[in-house]
């Protein structure tokens, strides 16, 4: 039987969509986009919108593939398990089922029984998922932590992933090099929080030390950090280790001392500025990206002039802007919102700023000569990314993929970067 799988949210789901493929294809079912048998839909929940999406994505794979097997999985179906319910789906599942995929499956097609299961307990252990080969992506995900601790006020992931878990520092080091034997150049190490990595008394920092010894590895990413775990083993390691890619992307969520007390962060503003000096003085051209809520609750016009004068000190060089998303269980679910036109307002004027730091960014390299690892082809163009995560463009001359290239940036221009091989 054939099947496909539509990916939503982050990166931590693209891991585990690349795990149920990799299963189910050593199980003998074929992947195929265009006439597949079974849609699996693994679904995301960190906004509303993010489930709003993750039911019409399920509503429309049921309307236009009548006869085949749908299966649901994912935060959105854990977090909204009634929403799914008459749906028409075959399957229905949360995110600790995602590994029996093919038990789940094989028994589905023997007995065509509908089947649901959730599991809700926190305290879980990692799921012990292997990846071998990614095969949509020059750079290979590295799913190394799951689950949260840190209850921030507006988040509803604690709850729809669980408690924060780890693998195995041994297990993850064997799958890095499988990986990198199977060609893969950039690993990048993802989870909920992957900062908080810990195995066996070995951290985020001693498993970057130890994968940068496998000689093909060339880059390694990290998905998201928090500022609180940019502690000095991790500074140090920083300034040695020139496989750490020269990109960060630290949430900042809120320019506001309180409002950021009010979300339950670990730092204030005077934390952040000083942590951000010093990875500047580190790494001064480092690239460093950041998410940001827009009118959390008790958020006044004080609090976001506050915020926007923040953003411009620390100047990100891009800043992934959501206004405030209530999400019920949450302690934010219960504060009095923004009014819904105000929030609008402040996003846009957000996403503005964002638009201007990037560009003053990219323009600081341009006549500059920078790598990228080529990923893709498109529009007569091959595209790749620098190690800082700049995406470039260079008109394709039968240049290879997954291949370093030495380039110059020679335009910057609809906030799209070109350069040419030198």
């Amino acid at each position: 039987m054939s099947f496909k799988i539509i990916t939503l949210g982050c990166k931590v789901n693209a891991y585990e969509s690349e795990f149920m493929t990799e299963k189910l294809k050593e199980a003998g079912y074929i992947y195929d986009t265009k006439t597949p048998d079974i849609i699996i839909i693994n679904t995301c929940s960190v906004t509303n919108n993010a489930d709003i999406k993750s039911l019409k994505t399920v509503r429309r794979a049921r309307r236009e593939n009548n006869k085949a097997i749908l299966v649901v999985v994912g935060c959105s179906s854990q977090n909204n398990q009634e929403k799914y319910k008459d749906l028409g789906i075959d399957i229905l599942l949360g995110n600790k089922e995602k590994s029996k995929i093919v038990e789940v499956l094989n028994k589905y097609i023997e007995t065509k029984e509908k089947y649901t299961y959730f599991t809700n307990n926190r305290n879980l252990d990692f799921e012990d998922m292997q990846v071998s080969k990614f095969t949509s992506h020059t750079r290979a995900f590295v799913k190394i932590q799951d689950g949260c601790n840190n209850f921030c006020s507006y988040c509803i992931i604690p709850f729809t992933r669980g408690a924060q878990r780890c693998k195995d520092f041994d297990r993850a080091i064997a799958e890095i090099k499988e990986l990198v034997k199977n060609g893969h150049q950039e690993i990048v190490l993802t989870g909920i929080h992957t900062g908080s990595y810990n195995s066996n008394g070995k951290d985020l920092t001693d498993l970057i030390h130890e994968i940068s010894k496998i000689d093909n590895l060339k880059r390694i990413r990290i998905s998201s950090i928090e500022i609180t775990e940019l502690d000095n083993k991790f500074m140090e390691e920083l300034k040695v280790n020139p496989k750490i890619c020269n990109h960060l992307h630290i949430p900042l969520q809120s320019g506001s001392d309180h409002i950021l007390k009010i979300m339950n962060r670990k730092y204030d503003k005077d934390y952040f500025t000083k942590k951000i000096k010093e990875l500047r003085s580190i790494r001064p051209d480092i690239s460093i990206t950041t998410d940001a809520i827009v009118g959390h609750p008790y958020e006044t016009d004080e609090d976001f002039l506050e915020y926007i004068d923040y953003v411009l000190q620390i100047e990100f060089s891009k800043i992934h802007v959501f206004p405030f998303s209530k999400r019920d269980g949450t302690k934010a679910s219960l504060m009095p919102e923004v009014d819904e036109r105000i929030k609008r307002e402040r996003t846009n004027k957000l996403l503005d700023i964002s638009l201007e730091l990037e560009n003053k960014y990219y323009h600081k390299f341009l006549n500059k000569e920078v790598e990228i690892l080529t990923e893709e082809i498109k529009d007569n163009y091959i595209i790749g990314h620098t190690s800082n995560y700049l995406k470039v463009y260079i008109e394709n001359n039968n240049y290879k993929l997954n291949n370093f290239y030495k380039c110059k940036i020679i335009e910057i221009k609809d906030n799209n970067i070109y350069g040419i091989i030198i």
